[in-house]
């Protein structure tokens, strides 16, 4: 029998805390994002500014090489990295070296085709990083994907959209069952809306939250911050979950000052004000 959602509280995240931030950036983990195309480069964007936003130390975004110039720019606190145009081919270089160093990657924001995502999403694997974030396009194309040849740490971050394709049907009435069931399906941390299930049965439910939170960016600027708390050094269920609170009460505290309409990138720079309720 499964046991029941745990409530997360701010009570609760105190109680788990969080690593050490350390006296340098260095000690605060490393995150490379791996996505972006050139009709959604922001997506790439969100994801890293939210990241370095729950205090992980490093950031660099492997994008496109048709848009790698303009996000150096659009995001000067991180480093670029360019694809290969061959989305198949091994890694080399800087790019395998940063990947196979990082704390965590995060793979699929802003990607806008199935079959270079596939592709990329293998390649990135192959390099072996020790926890991997699937988002958005990278969603898509796991069902098509050996699990075996992806690392054990793995995290999915779907919306209900593609929730129901990871589940290969329409989503029911109990949404903690589905989350459960894509967890052991893929035998990964899943986080989807507000529900963050563990493949070892373990479940927990985040109440945080506000109606603006439903607006285009903002699962970006979630799965970065998912991956920023795990190089910080969560574990990958205790991450998400950290994010997924975060988030909400980003979300809370700034549907209490404008109400409708605040911007996934306002969500991003709310973070560390969210994250400070809980640690001071």
């Amino acid at each position: 029998m499964s046991s029941p959602a745990e409530r997360v509280t701010a009570s609760l995240l105190r109680g788990w805390g969080l690593p050490d931030p350390g006296d340098s950036k260095k000690s605060r983990g490393e995150v490379v994002i791996v996505g972006g195309s050139r009709t959604s480069p922001g997506a790439a964007l969100l994801a890293g500014e939210a990241s370095l936003r729950v205090g992980a130390g490093r950031v660099a975004l492997a994008v496109p090489q048709s848009i790698d110039a303009h996000v150096g720019i659009a995001l000067p606190e991180a480093g670029v990295l360019a694809l290969p145009d061959d989305a198949g081919a091994p890694l080399e270089g800087r790019l395998r070296d940063q990947i196979a160093s990082a704390d965590a990657v995060l793979v699929g924001s802003g990607f806008s085709d199935a079959d270079e995502t596939r592709a990329t999403l293998s390649a990135v694997a192959a390099v072996g990083p020790g926890i991997l974030v699937l988002d958005a396009f990278a969603l898509g194309v796991l069902a098509d994907v050996d699990r075996s040849s992806l690392p054990e740490n793995l995290v999915l971050n779907p919306n209900k959209e593609e929730a129901s394709i990871l589940l290969r049907r329409d989503l029911g009435e109990d949404d903690e069952a589905d989350v459960r069931e894509i967890a052991d399906r893929y035998a990964a941390v899943v986080n989807c809306y507000g529900v963050v299930a563990h493949p070892d049965g373990r479940v927990w439910r985040v109440d945080e939250g506000d109606a603006g939170l439903a607006t285009s960016g903002s699962g970006d600027v979630l799965a970065g911050a998912i991956t920023g708390f795990a190089a910080r050094g969560l574990d990958p269920a205790h991450a998400a979950v950290w994010a997924a609170w975060t988030h909400g009460r980003a979300g809370r505290l700034l549907g209490a000052r404008f109400g409708l309409g605040y911007l996934a990138r306002e969500l991003a720079r709310e973070l560390p004000a969210a994250l400070r309720a809980v640690a001071p």
